[in-house]
C-alpha cells in the first residue's frame, strides 16, 4: 500500500510522464481496510490479534478486503489520458473495460454488473465487506462478483487498484469481520471456482497484455524510480507501519 500511494503522489507531482500499470500480490494474507471505515464496527479486532493477521488502511474507498490467493493490479494516469477521465463513472468503465477483457480470455462470460442485470435493486448500496457489494462497472461471472476495484482521484491524477481471485477465501476474511453478510457464500466466484487454475507467473502477463489491448498502449517494464522507492520507504516507516493510520485512520 506504502508503494501504491507513492506512485501516485509521485505522478500527481509532475514526477511520472507516463502511465504505471502495477500487478502484485499479498504475503502472507491481510485484511485491509477502506479508507474511511471504522475498524472497530467492522472487525473483530480480537480474532485479528489472535489469528496474527495483517490489517492496513487503503487510499481508496469501500469495504473490508481479504487479500489472499489473488493477483492485484494497481495503475495511475491522468484524466486526459482517459476518453472520459473527467466523469468517475466513465473513468471507471475505461479502466475496468481490461479487466473485462482479461477475464474474457480466460474463457469467462463476464459482465460489468449494470449489464449483467441491469435492474439490480443493490447496484451501488454500501457494504462493509467489498465483495459483498456491487457497484456498476463491477465484473460479473457466472452471476457471481469477481474481484473489486477502488479509485482515488487527485485534481492531477487518477489512481485505481483492485484484486483478482485465484481461489475463493472469501470464508476465511468473513470469519473476521462483526458480521457476516447475507449471502456472501453464493455472491462471490473465483477464477479456480470459474474452471481457471493457471498459475499466477502465467495469468500476470496475460492480465498486462489484456491491458495493453483494451487501453491501445505499449508497456515497458520498468522497476520504482529512485524518487518513488524513497516516498513507498518514508510511508512505510511513517505512515503503514503505524496503527494511528490502520486502525485510526489518523494521518
Amino acid at each position: 500500500m506504502a508503494i501504491d500511494e507513492a506512485l501516485l503522489s509521485a505522478f500527481a507531482a509532475g514526477k511520472g510522464a507516463l502511465p504505471v500499470l502495477r500487478i502484485y500480490g499479498w504475503q502472507p494474507p491481510a485484511l485491509s481496510l477502506g479508507r474511511y471505515q471504522k475498524t472497530a464496527e467492522v472487525l473483530d479486532l480480537h480474532r485479528c490479534a489472535a489469528h496474527n493477521v495483517p490489517i492496513v488502511r487503503r487510499i481508496t474507498g469501500g469495504g473490508v478486503i481479504w487479500h489472499a490467493s489473488e493477483l492485484t493490479y494497481s495503475l495511475v494516469c491522468a484524466p486526459r489520458h482517459l476518453p472520459d477521465g473527467l466523469s468517475v463513472k466513465g473513468s471507471f468503465r475505461v479502466l475496468t473495460s481490461f479487466l473485462l477483457a482479461f477475464y474474457r480470455s480466460l474463457g469467462l462470460d463476464a459482465a460489468w454488473a449494470m449489464d449483467s442485470d441491469p435492474h439490480h435493486a443493490a447496484l451501488g448500496e454500501r457494504t462493509a465487506f467489498c465483495f459483498a457489494g456491487r457497484e456498476s462497472y463491477d465484473i460479473i461471472a457466472g452471476d457471481r462478483k469477481i474481484g473489486g476495484n477502488a479509485q482515488r482521484r487527485t485534481r492531477a491524477a487518477i489512481f485505481q487498484h483492485g484484486s483478482i481471485p485465484l481461489v475463493n477465501r472469501i470464508e476465511e476474511g468473513v470469519g473476521y469481520l462483526r458480521e457476516r453478510p447475507a449471502g456472501i457464500e453464493t455472491a462471490t466466484t473465483s477464477l479456480k471456482e470459474e474452471g481457471i487454475t493457471t498459475g499466477r507467473d502465467v495469468l500476470a502477463p496475460k492480465l498486462a497484455d489484456a491491458f495493453k489491448e483494451a487501453m491501445g498502449v505499449t508497456l515497458v517494464g520498468d522497476g520504482l524510480t529512485a524518487e518513488e522507492q524513497a516516498q513507498a520507504e518514508r510511508l512505510l516507516a511513517g505512515k503503514y507501519r503505524d496503527a494511528a493510520w490502520n486502525l485510526d485512520g489518523a494521518e
